[in-house]
Formats: structure tokens, sequence, C-alpha cells
């Protein structure tokens, strides 16, 4: 699912994302499965949900987010590091950084690898229409392989 997100990325931005249904099809010519599409388009879907609800997020002076165990288990050292260093960027405002933390736990993984943090992180950003910092998107866009060998961003 996560290569589709970075063919989303790497084919529309900075434009808008097509209607679910004509997505579906470009995904599917392009080669993707059906089954993927269905979890990739279930998650941005999720990724709407969520934004609708989301809680307006106040920071409360040198405020520190504390993970629960089972974000701990499924989000490493790096992946929290590298939320704390957006945040400190000014990338990510509290709000943003739930979201993030809640569209990777929405993932199947029993861990999320900081390569797949960075294309959720890319994909909040893009779909919420934020502004990147070069340098950030940089660090962003940085290569990486799947666990196939596939490289996933160019």
């Amino acid at each position: 699912m996560i290569d589709i997100l970075v063919y989303l990325f790497e084919n529309y931005l900075p434009d808008a994302c097509p209607e679910p249904t004509i997505l579906a099809r470009k995904l599917s010519a392009a080669g993707f499965e059906q089954d993927e599409i269905s979890e990739a388009l279930n998650w941005l879907d999720g990724l709407d949900r969520s934004e609708a609800v989301m809680i307006r997020l106040r920071p409360q002076g040198q405020a520190i987010r504390l993970y629960d165990e089972e974000e701990q288990a499924r989000l490493p050292i790096e992946c929290r590091s590298f939320l704390t260093f957006l945040e400190q960027a000014d990338t990510l405002d509290p709000e943003l950084r739930e979201l993030v933390i809640e569209r990777a736990m929405a993932l199947s993984d029993r861990e999320i690898s900081l390569a797949k943090l960075k294309v959720i992180v890319l994909t909040v950003m893009w779909k919420r229409q934020c502004e990147f910092d070069a340098l950030v998107l940089e660090e962003l866009l940085t290569e990486y392989d799947d666990e196939d060998g596939e490289r996933l961003c160019h």
C-alpha cells in the first residue's frame, strides 16, 4: 500500500488526487493489484475521516508527547525521534503529528519503518495542502527501498 502512496505523491503533487473511482482505475492501469488498491483507498478515506474529527490541539508550553505501549511497539525510536524533529522544525504542529500517528497506526504492519513513516508524513501534508520547507522536503524524499528491494521514491 505504501508504494501506492508514493506513486500518488510522485504523479499528482502538487495537484489534488482524483476521485476514488477514477483513482482506482488509474492505479489498476498502472499495474497495482486490486487488494492493494482497496487498502490504499480505505487508508486515504480514513485520512479524510480523521481530518474531519481531529481535535484541535493547543500546545501547552513545553509539553511532550508520550506514546502508549502499542505506539512504542509499532513506532520505533527512530520514528518517534523523527516526529519530534519535524515538530521542532515547525513542519508538524501537534494536530498534524497526531494525524500522522493515527494514520501510521492504521497500517497493518507490526512495526512501522522510518521510510514508511516519511511517506505517511508526505501524504498527510499533501492532503492537508501544507507547504514544505525545502530542507525538510528533501529529508522526506530521501530514497529508500521497500522490503523487496524495490525503490519507492525516485
